[in-house]
């Protein structure tokens, strides 16, 4: 099955950047176009639009399209990602707005006097800004509900309304309903890779250091990373390599035959509905027919990360307590909740925290060697109803531990990670993890691609 064919993931094609990019190329379409094509579908009433986003640069996006558009005509292309309409996540600044992070109690903020570094790379790289994407306030969720600004309806089953995941809700969606061809988001336990799963698209969250963070307001210095949310693993290869300020890597999917990959035991296999493990097992069965050497792999100190994985709320109460202090009544009692939990943090326990993450680390090292790629369901069920969270904060809670399990393994790890779809057409999306330790980024970007296309020639994913 050819990586040339059309995506669908809601009820709109999409295409892979590399297609779209020929297109310019070749004069078949030009940024214009696209730019009012993803426009059309954010202002659809009928659409996802206004949940999604939480600001739209129309005139901007119009302008900097016309621009490239001009430049291409003359002969200059603007950069690896001219003319193609990308989303950004609300936690990254932008020169002369207020970065808002999905909340309202920033509204009063002062603007930012700079654009982050990777909006700054964004434009130098030609791509058209749609807009500032919705996400769960100030990224401490992995489910994507936000009471201020709505919660987009995942592109699967919208008659019952599902989560998008988050924290970088609008994000996935942006991509699924044809609101941008690529969205950069953040990761701190899983916030890239937990809306592509849900929403049957990949997402890859590189090693932390490689993407710098100036201008992005933080949830914990100690796990965040920028990522990016796209339909294939090239194309989130192509928008990472700019990010990152890097040559974009070349992926040539060969052969798995020989290719060494471990499956991850213990809790992370646990609680699977059905329709994840039955995806995730054929996947591995899929893989294994191919040639690839798909073995159970034990990690000894895996049962001890939960309890030491603990710097998110300590981290985001030293950044939030002031603004708790004057505006708590105006956050997410969700999020609220969360943050305060790190007010009863001691330092000496704190500290205590980087040396055993250090010394899990180091086991880790040793368990991954000699495999090309750690494999494990991205989160253990599909997507659970809106309606069913808002409901209850028992199965809130229960649902956010669910999906944040896994994916936050490797940022606590410090390492990097795709999710990739290895369900049917027209089943529940469920995502493949294909994780490694810190500055495998090339690699797992590679393997993650052998492995797309052989999911893809046996009907796996959502190529039709």
């Amino acid at each position: 099955m050819s990586m040339e064919n059309v995506l669908k993931v809601g009820s709109e094609p999409l295409r892979p950047i590399a297609q779209t990019l020929q297109c310019l190329a070749r004069g078949e379409v030009t940024s214009r176009s696209l730019t009012d094509d993803c426009l059309r579908a954010v202002a659809d009433p009928q659409g996802e639009g206004k949940r999604t986003f939480t600001r739209v640069y129309e005139e901007s996006a119009r302008t900097t399209a016309d621009e490239v558009d001009l430049r291409r005509s003359e002969g200059v292309v603007a950069g690896p990602l001219a003319g193609l309409p990308i989303s950004i996540k609300d936690l990254f600044d932008v020169a002369g707005e207020t970065t808002l992070s999905g909340s309202t109690v920033l509204a009063d903020a002062p603007s930012a006097t700079a654009d982050a570094a990777v909006v700054s790379r964004l434009r130098q790289a030609g791509a058209v800004l749609i807009g500032r994407t919705n996400m769960t306030e100030f990224a401490y969720s992995g489910l994507g509900l936000n009471p201020h600004y709505g919660t987009p309806k995942n592109p699967y089953d919208r008659a019952t309304g599902r989560i998008p995941g988050g924290s970088s809700s609008g994000a996935a969606v942006s991509v699924s309903d044809g609101m941008a061809a690529a969205a950069v988001g953040s990761d701190t336990g899983g916030s890239i890779r937990i809306p592509a799963a849900l929403c049957g698209l990949t997402g890859f969250k590189p090693t932390a250091r490689r993407v710098s963070m100036e201008g992005v307001l933080p949830l914990s210095p100690t796990l965040d990373s920028i990522g990016v949310i796209a339909p294939t693993v090239a194309c989130c290869a192509l928008v990472d390599a700019v990010l990152a300020g890097q040559a974009t890597i070349t992926l040539l999917p060969g052969p798995l035959s020989g290719m060494r990959f471990g499956v991850l035991r213990g809790f992370v296999l646990d609680g699977m509905e059905d329709e994840v493990a039955r995806a995730f097992y054929t996947a591995l069965s899929t893989l294994s027919k191919a040639g690839a050497k798909v073995e159970d792999l034990y990690f000894g100190s895996l049962d001890r990360v939960p309890g030491a994985n603990q710097f998110a709320a300590p981290e985001a109460f030293a950044w939030h307590r002031e603004l708790l202090a004057m505006h708590g009544d105006r956050y997410d009692p969700h999020v609220a909740i969360r943050i305060r939990h790190g007010a009863g943090v001691y330092a000496c326990d704190y500290l205590d925290l980087f040396t055993i993450r250090t010394e899990i680390m180091r086991e880790a090292a040793r368990t991954f060697e000699g495999f090309d790629a750690v494999l494990l369901p991205t989160v253990p069920c599909i997507a659970p109803a809106i309606a069913t969270l808002e409901a209850s904060d028992d199965a809130y809670f229960d649902a956010n531990g669910a999906v944040l399990r896994n994916p936050s393994l490797f940022n606590y790890l410090d390492g990097c990670a795709l999710s990739i779809p290895c369900h049917r057409p027209g089943e529940a999306p469920v995502g493949l993890m294909v994780a490694g330790l810190g500055g495998w980024d090339a690699r797992i970007l590679r393997v993650g691609a052998a492995i797309e296309a052989a999911l893809l020639q046996q009907g796996c994913a959502i190529f039709s």
